[in-house]
C-alpha cells in the first residue's frame, strides 16, 4: 500500500467473529484484528510458535482463557499472552464482545525509541526525539468543544 494514512473503522454489528485488518491497513510487521463475539461465542483453542499476541478489550466483557485459567477483562484493559501458550478468546455474555488482537513475532525485536522529532511544522531537520520537549498544550481557540 502506498498511501501515508490509512484508516479501518471497528465494527460491533458484523456477522464474522474474525476480522483481518492488517491487510486492509496496510500493516506489514505485526497482525491486527478485530475479534467480535455474541454471548456466549468463543474462539478456537490455540497457540503460536513465535508469536506474542495481545488483546484490548473495545467493549463486553472478555474472558481470556490461559492454560485453562480464566482471567476476565473489561473494556480498556489489556492481556498479553507469550508464544507457546495455549489461549482461547470467550464471551460469557451478556454482551457482545468486541477486541483487537495485535501479534508479533518474538524473534524480531521492537525497534524502540526510532522515531526522529521536530521542533514544528516548518523544521525539516530531524532531531533525537528525547532532544524535542513536549509541546504546548493547545489554545482553547483550536480546542473542540463537541
Amino acid at each position: 500500500m502506498s498511501e501515508t494514512v490509512t484508516r479501518v473503522t471497528l465494527q460491533d454489528h458484523t456477522g464474522e467473529r474474525f476480522v483481518p485488518l492488517r491487510r486492509a491497513l496496510g500493516v506489514t510487521s505485526f497482525g491486527i484484528n478485530q475479534l467480535v463475539l455474541q454471548p456466549g461465542q468463543r474462539m478456537r483453542i490455540h497457540h503460536h510458535e513465535r508469536q506474542e499476541e495481545a488483546y484490548l478489550v473495545i467493549s463486553g466483557r472478555l474472558t481470556l482463557v490461559v492454560e485453562g485459567e480464566d482471567h476476565d477483562l473489561v473494556p480498556g484493559e489489556i492481556a498479553r499472552i507469550a508464544p507457546d501458550v495455549r489461549r482461547q478468546v470467550v464471551n460469557r455474555g451478556p454482551d457482545v464482545l468486541s477486541l483487537v488482537a495485535l501479534g508479533g513475532d518474538v524473534a524480531v525485536e521492537h525497534a524502540s525509541r526510532d522515531a526522529e522529532a521536530f521542533h514544528d511544522w516548518d523544521d525539516h531537520d530531524p532531531h533525537p526525539i528525547t532532544d524535542v520537549p513536549l509541546p504546548d498544550d493547545l489554545p482553547d481557540a483550536e480546542r473542540r468543544t463537541a
